[in-house]
């Protein structure tokens, strides 16, 4: 074998193992094995001086471009007719089947990125362009070639143009942010700008991912959507897993809502689903009009971002002291909700985004998520700028610039800070003290001074009767609940330190990677962002807080008052639930949510808060929802509680 036969060898199987690794998400080969092939490829290319067509090595990026070139649409891409009621649907349905009394409707789900076509002759990918207005675009092939799930060549030897969508999935979004200097504004431009962007190095450096479903130009002859779909999966390119045909708008309306109430938990964005005619000849029937096909249709949920009126700006503080602005804004109706307040993440943000009073500014809601502001639409003429405060809103002491953040020092006397911190601490979810509401933090403050965690463990009956409310029950139960909480485990006291950027599932990571609170007090830098999902900030605020001999002090008084860490005595590696990324849902007789989630993650288990295609098992219990859905849409495993005990009882490797 030749150099060349074996670089075609290498291209083959590097192919191979991209598609099982970006598109089926399932690698077959271990990183290690994947570079050797990778780095052999190179050196071969190196050697013979000849990089082939469908090259791997192509897909870095190569030298920015001086401007881009124009891309001519051969097959015009039409817009789809956008609706969003049932009872439109419903009657464009109903009128096809009065047609065509077989008619059957596929259903896709309508992304929320940059369309592009793509072009094949002889198997190799030849050009790439940008949508435009529909006849002309920009030509992208080099900024396409960087895209991993797109293949480079496809066994169809005959000429293909199809159309997708370029995307940027929630996880390599929040990846890049973790480490990115210049922050990302939100997936869909993320994608469109990476896009876009002269330099391919740019557009490789985002990890962009792509998504088919319809084929323009093809030797052959399809007859209905499944085909094409099939066809697309069959020449290895990504397709979305969620399609199904439907022969009713009966089958079609259930499929809408349950996409609609669980598309925040996609790990990409979608905007609405997209509704086609699955038989092609009745399609070439009903033709189009000037701007629309007349046999596919785009039901477009709630809107997600509006533009609205900024009319303040609020600064509140938190339980570290840092300072965050909230827009106060003219009330909209958003994503099912009316929205009059808005996050922003700081004052460079505000800076960032251009924005100023009596403005007009973009709002962004999805579902139960915090509305954001996202950008300016308008400035107005009697815009004012937003200046930062040079006092705390709640104790009026000079704030400090800290980075890219305004903080207030006043730990010990600022009231918002205090009610904060200490309403983390006895969450549920951190030392589980129940009856410590906002006002009882209040008056502890008032009467005792208490500002800091461990004067919690300081508490006595004769101090809790004096205050107002407080009869002797409600005092057993809050010193039954402190004395208990003494006890507790790992990754809980972690979380209720209420480190900076360190939530319940970092904790838990924390927990599992330094076996004690002395060795993650001692953690560099290099040790914390070798962790997965461990990024620069969150490890720098991590070794910050420790730092602190504040903190320092506060954290040996709560052990000197009693509290004691439960540290994983049962660290068993081999057994069932070893590795398994497991998701619960329902109800369940035998267990708490949270004592279960601690028994399978001291068996090994990542318990998750949402399915994906990553999720292994789903427990269901009586009364299950939409997790549930999601798991069957995926082909997940589900097990219920039986099953589950039965599990539990064995507790072995399979």
């Amino acid at each position: 074998m030749n150099n060349i036969e074996r670089m075609e060898e290498l291209i083959t199987e590097i192919a191979k193992h991209n598609y099982n690794y970006y598109v089926l998400d399932n690698p077959t080969i271990s990183d290690y094995q994947y570079d050797l092939l990778y780095d052999e490829l190179i050196e071969l290319e190196n050697i013979t001086k000849v990089v082939l067509p469908d090259s791997p090595t192509s897909r870095v990026g190569g030298e920015t471009l001086k401007g881009f070139e124009k891309y001519i649409h051969t097959t015009p891409l039409y817009s789809l007719e956008k609706c969003t009621s049932i009872d439109k649907l419903s009657k464009w349905v109903n009128n096809i089947k009065d047609k065509y009394f077989d008619a059957e409707f596929t259903l896709e789900y309508k992304f929320d990125g940059l369309t592009i076509v793509v072009e094949y002759n002889n198997g190799y990918l030849v050009s790439a362009g940008t949508r435009g207005n529909g006849t002309l675009g920009e030509n992208v092939t080099a900024q396409v070639k960087t895209i991993k799930n797109i293949p480079l060549s496809i066994p169809y030897k005959k000429h293909l143009k199809i159309a997708g969508e370029c995307i940027m999935t929630k996880t390599a979004f929040d990846k890049y942010n973790r480490k990115a200097v210049e922050k990302l504004k939100n997936p869909r431009n993320a994608a469109a700008g990476a896009l876009r962007n002269l330099d391919p190095k740019i557009t490789a450096g985002r990890n962009l991912s792509a998504t088919f479903y319809s084929i323009l130009e093809i030797d052959d002859k399809l007859s209905t959507q499944k085909e094409i779909f099939d066809f697309l999966i069959e020449n290895s390119f990504p397709v979305d897993k969620f399609f199904s045909v439907n022969k009713s708008v009966d089958q079609i309306i259930p499929l809408i809502n349950d996409v609609d109430k669980n598309k925040d938990k996609l790990d990409i964005l979608i905007d609405g689903v997209v509704i086609k005619l699955n038989q092609i000849n009745y399609r070439d029937e009903l033709g189009y009009t000037a701007k629309h096909p007349k046999w596919a249709l785009a039901f477009k949920f709630e809107a997600q971002e509006l533009a609205t009126k900024l009319l303040d700006v609020k600064w509140q503080v938190g339980r570290t002291g840092k300072l965050t602005p909230i827009a106060l804004l003219d009330p909209i109706e958003l994503a099912g909700a009316t929205v009059s307040r808005a996050t922003l993440n700081n004052y460079n943000d505000i800076l960032k985004k251009n924005i100023s009073i009596n403005s007009s500014v973009f709002v962004r809601r999805s579902n139960e998520v915090i509305p954001e502001v996202v950008g300016l639409a308008e400035k107005a003429e009697d815009a004012n700028n937003i200046l930062p405060p040079s006092k705390c809103p709640s104790c009026g002491e000079s704030v400090t610039e800290i980075g890219a953040n305004i903080f207030c020092l006043n730990h010990l006397k600022c009231i918002e800070q205090i009610t904060d911190r200490l309403t983390h601490f006895v969450s549920r979810d951190a030392m589980n003290i129940v009856g410590f509401s906002e006002k009882t933090i209040l008056q502890l403050n008032k009467v005792y001074e208490i500002s800091q965690p461990h004067q919690i463990y300081t508490l006595t009956n004769e101090m809790l009767s004096k205050l107002e409310g407080f009869k002797q029950k409600k005092i057993s139960n809050i010193l039954n609940s402190i004395e208990a909480s003494k006890s507790v485990n790992y990754s809980n006291f972690i979380y209720a330190l209420g480190i900076l950027l360190v939530g319940k599932k970092t904790a838990y990571v924390l927990s599992k990677q330094f076996d004690s609170i002395d060795k993650l007090k001692n953690a560099t830098l290099e040790q914390l962002t070798e962790i997965r999902d461990i990024g620069d900030i969150v490890a720098k605020s991590i070794i910050d807080y420790f730092f602190d001999n504040e903190n320092i002090k506060n954290m040996e008084l709560l052990f000197s008052n009693g509290v004691e860490i439960k540290y994983p005595t049962n660290k068993v590696k081999n057994t069932y639930f070893n590795g398994k990324k497991i998701v619960l849902t329902g109800s369940l007789q035998n267990y708490k949510r949270i004592e279960l989630t601690e028994i399978l993650q001291n068996l090994g288990a990542d318990v998750l808060n949402s399915v994906s295609k990553n999720t292994d098992i789903v427990i269901a219990g009586s009364d299950a929802g939409s997790k549930l859905f999601d798991a069957q849409r995926l082909n997940i495993k589900i097990i219920d509680e039986m099953q589950l005990l039965d599990l539990l009882k064995i507790n072995v490797a399979k």
